[in-house]
């Protein structure tokens, strides 16, 4: 019987070391990599990111599933990059209103320190509560759109006219706004058009979630990846892979230096920077 208990406390003990180190783990692993790189400041400009408004995942056409939406370092990281480069930053979502979250991403092995600020910041807090529609933003008013992504950004961003339409216009726009996104997000890019009728991303260098990740995590129910949609697109897709492309991460920005997108969870911070980067040095 004494055995049997130091074997219980034992195990115990081995369980709770694991629980405690996995997050550190799973860091060096790749997820969620710090920045190294300069910093830069953009005092005036303003950001906009915008997420999706779908909050379940299950097969298209049903009306319910496990929650989900944007995964929340793919928002909360850009929104405090471009706050410390000093610029003003505002929150929109397809349909406006409360912007869902994945729960997964405040998990303790999984969320980010920027996570946790956000969990104490009233006011981002009620941005994201009080999202701005799509149809609602003036993109003539941003130095820069930042498409955040998530699950639930494969139920809507793509399909989207309207988003395709402010990406146009932010294209067009006298400011020539940076177009950005990450992982899922990069599904907003596809319906973009050029003043030709062309997809803007055709013949663009382009990044975001690969289809291997999707597959190596069993979520192949969405009914858009953006490896494949950007492909279709005409993209030039390119990505960095890993023995999990979940720990994988790649920044690439297009030739005309328009468009920065990022290629999973992990690339939201460099993606936001370098945004910043552009900006600062036009």
């Amino acid at each position: 019987m004494k055995k049997l208990k130091m074997t219980v406390i034992v195990i115990v003990a081995v369980i709770a070391l694991v629980a405690i180190a996995l997050p550190t783990v799973l860091k060096k692993a790749g997820l969620h990599p710090d920045y190294n790189g300069e910093h830069y400041q953009f005092a005036g400009g303003r950001a906009l990111i915008i997420t999706t408004s779908h909050g379940f995942l299950a097969e298209p056409g049903s009306t319910e599933g496990d929650a989900t939406g944007v995964f929340a370092s793919e928002m909360t990281h850009p929104y405090y990059v471009f706050k410390a480069a000093r610029m003003e930053v505002d929150v929109a979502s397809i349909e406006g209103g409360q912007i869902p979250i994945d729960p997964l991403s405040f998990r303790r092995v999984i969320r980010s320190a920027e996570d946790e600020r956000f969990l104490e910041d009233t006011v981002f807090q009620a941005k994201v509560k009080n999202s701005i529609a799509i149809t609602s933003v003036d993109v003539s008013d941003y130095d820069v759109i930042f498409l955040a992504g998530g699950w639930g950004a494969a139920y809507d961003m793509g399909y989207s006219e309207d988003l395709g339409q402010l990406v146009s216009q932010a294209y067009y726009s006298s400011r020539k706004t940076i177009i950005s996104s990450v992982c899922h997000g990069a599904l907003g890019l596809i319906q973009a058009k050029g003043s030709d009728g062309n997809l803007l991303v055709s013949g663009r260098r382009v990044t975001g979630v690969t289809d291997k990740q999707i597959k190596e995590l069993g979520i192949e129910v969405t009914p858009m990846h953006p490896e494949t949609e950007l492909r279709k697109a005409g993209a030039i897709f390119e990505a960095a892979t890993a023995f999990r492309d979940i720990f994988a991460t790649r920044v690439v920005v297009d030739e005309e230096q328009r468009f920065v997108t990022g290629q999973n969870q992990n690339s939201g911070l460099e993606t936001a920077h370098t945004v910043v980067k552009l900006l600062a040095e036009r």
